[in-house]
């Protein structure tokens, strides 16, 4: 494992530092996690999902996602515009993370 100098949080330079990157935000993880468990999503069903997420901040975030390769975009050309969301194979690889996230919190959550 590469030795870590400096400020690790906040350096792309790092395996850390870049993962935290991709996976930073109130939003992206929570994301992750529903279409781990649905498959492909349209955004209005996401919206509904997540819950207290404004049209703005969803959109941003996914588009996020999009760059970093986490996610797939398909548009219909239709009218009304049809937007569906999947994980790509990148975001698939970030569920076992997820998962023990999940286990640990199952383990050490006060009752």
């Amino acid at each position: 494992m590469k030795e870590y100098k400096g400020v690790v949080a906040d350096s792309q330079d790092t395996c850390f530092g870049y993962t935290l990157s991709i996976i930073n935000g109130k939003w992206k993880l929570l994301i992750i996690f529903y279409l781990s468990k649905h498959g492909t999503v349209r955004y209005n069903e996401l919206q509904r999902m997540i819950g207290k997420i404004t049209y703005k901040t969803l959109s941003s975030t996914l588009k996020e996602m999009e760059s970093d390769g986490l996610i797939h975009r398909k548009e219909y050309p239709q009218i009304p515009p049809k937007v569906e969301y999947s994980l790509t194979e990148k975001g698939q690889s970030l569920w076992p993370i997820i998962q023990g996230m999940c286990q640990w919190g199952e383990h050490n959550k006060e009752k």
